[in-house]
């Protein structure tokens, strides 16, 4: 999944999470850009085998606003 696509999701998501408990903010929570950047010679196999083995995968949204 490209960085673009990431970012996507998680704006679109924490805003509408935001926006649901906080009426009152301005529509425009996120800026335009991001800044994406990696380091090391990780390999798609590598990460794989990272999330596969340090992460339970999630049914539901666990994004949670607080006043």
């Amino acid at each position: 999944m490209a960085a673009s696509e990431i970012m996507r999701r998680i704006k679109g998501r924490s805003s509408a999470k935001l926006f649901e408990s906080f009426p009152d903010l301005k529509r425009h929570f996120w800026a335009r850009g991001y800044f994406c950047v990696t380091s090391g010679d990780l390999t798609e196999e590598m990460i794989k085998e990272y999330l596969e083995h340090h992460f339970e995968p999630k049914v539901d949204d666990n994004f949670r606003a607080e006043d």
